[in-house]
């Protein structure tokens, strides 16, 4: 099954302040904690989402002179197309 997307409206203080804080002290997104708390509140087993990002290649930059030097335009203003 597709995930879906849900817009909640109305959240009462208590329950945002309760999920912030709960989302800081386990240093997790809070999508990810409402999500959980959405689940144990129907008892059921929440699955994890699946990320397919770039967290690999964090810390795998190297300096690349010769790719320095090829996108150097690119960091070059066109001052005739802001006109």
């Amino acid at each position: 099954m597709a995930s879906q997307q849900y817009t909640i409206r109305v959240v009462p203080a208590a329950v945002d302040r309760a999920l912030r804080r709960r989302a800081k002290e386990e240093a997790k997104s809070l999508n990810t904690v409402a999500l959980e708390a959405l689940a144990r509140g129907l008892e059921i087993e929440a699955k994890p989402h699946e990320h397919s990002d770039l967290d690999p290649l964090i810390g795998s930059w190297r300096e690349d002179p010769a790719f320095d030097r090829a996108i150097a335009s690119f960091e070059q203003i066109d001052e005739e197309a802001w006109k």
